[in-house]
């Protein structure tokens, strides 16, 4: 089974076995939803774990398992990413993906010229921006706007973009 980071717990909160969840998924209320099972990101086979709280303090996510008491149980999955399976993503709209869709793409412009691929995107604000990794050169920041991406093709795993005056 597949499985994508939702978030990392960069530490534990109080003594009642909450952790706090630096969120990186832009569904914080579905992912972290009671009831939901979560996977910890560990050697060997990724560990279920059933949410039995949620709430948010401070620009992060404090969450309770069920059976995690105190703060003995919970200490060991500081550091650890949170993970979703395969199975419980949420369906986007037309025109959204998930990172994992978009990294590792081929990036052309829309006169056939092969800039890179993409190996990062970062959320500086307003929109995302693309890192597109090239050969012997820079790497290129692409913002996702319109103006630039005309055609995200996922079946042939590559996106078309229009450079913009001093992009490159």
């Amino acid at each position: 089974m597949e499985y994508y980071n939702v978030g990392k717990i960069v530490n534990t909160h109080g003594v009642r076995g909450e952790v706090r969840v630096l969120a990186t998924t832009d569904f914080i209320d579905e992912r972290f939803a009671k009831g939901n099972t979560l996977y910890l990101q560990q050697s060997g086979e990724p560990l279920p774990l059933t949410i039995e709280s949620t709430r948010q303090h401070k620009g992060f996510v404090l969450v309770k398992f069920v059976g995690y008491d105190n703060i003995n149980d919970v200490e060991q999955f500081r550091d650890h990413e949170l993970m979703v399976s395969a199975d419980d993503q949420q369906p986007l709209d037309d025109g959204q993906y998930y990172y994992h869709q978009i990294i590792g793409l081929d990036v052309e412009t829309t006169d056939g010229r092969h800039l890179g691929k993409i190996k990062e995107i970062l959320s500086p604000g307003a929109n995302d921006v693309w890192v597109v990794e090239r050969p012997e050169k820079r790497d290129l920041l692409l913002p996702v706007i319109d103006e630039v991406v005309k055609n995200v093709d996922l079946d042939k795993n590559f996106v078309t973009v229009e450079l913009m005056e001093g992009l490159e």
